[in-house]
């Protein structure tokens, strides 16, 4: 896996602030989209949009993240749920979106696509989390995509290391070449 050529951080790493990396997550997204338009012959419409969040439950998570992004919220003019923290309609929809359909990918590790959804929201709203949750998800993302998901004591041992006071720098540096996984030993080494 190549390293993103404008941040220096593995692909998804350097999002929200790394414009290349925040693209990658909001490809995430924006394909299930446009599959999901192409799978049922739909144009790209602000009224499908609205009645996609108004029945958020019946569709996939990417086409309802596509969808709020496609709408404006009344109270802060950004994309709905993408707003600051504190404005009240962002935080409901923040909230609301979980409520779509997570559908785990064959292959893969039950409950991989909950921590996809949530490592592409984390990403590209960052300024909603906090600095560690952020952190943890530049870098766990690329694991998860690629069909893992961290033991319970490699969660607990990153979490560790990031209340620690650990960088992205350090976390990539405990990578195992292949990227199948980390060593998550107890930090500092």
């Amino acid at each position: 896996m190549e390293r993103c050529a404008e941040c220096g951080r593995w692909p998804y790493g350097g999002a929200p602030e790394c414009r290349r990396c925040l693209a990658l997550a909001d490809s995430v997204v924006e394909n299930g989209y446009q599959a999901f338009l192409a799978e049922h012959g739909l144009d790209d419409d602000p009224a499908l949009a609205e009645m996609i969040v108004d029945e958020i439950k019946g569709y996939d998570w990417r086409v309802v993240d596509a969808a709020y992004e496609r709408l404006t919220c009344t109270e802060c003019g950004n994309s709905r749920g993408r707003g600051p923290s504190g404005c009240g309609p962002c935080d409901l929809d923040e909230g609301f979106r979980y409520a779509a359909r997570e559908v785990d990918r064959p292959g893969v590790m039950s409950r991989n696509e909950h921590a996809i959804r949530v490592g592409i929201a984390v990403l590209r709203n960052g300024h909603r989390h906090s600095p560690m949750a952020l952190l943890s998800w530049q870098i766990g993302l690329p694991l998860v995509l690629g069909g893992q998901m961290p033991t319970t004591p490699q969660a607990q041992a990153v979490r560790a290391r990031i209340n620690k006071g650990a960088t992205y720098e350090e976390l990539a540096a405990a990578r195992v070449p292949d990227y199948t996984g980390w060593d998550f030993s107890p930090w500092p080494p």
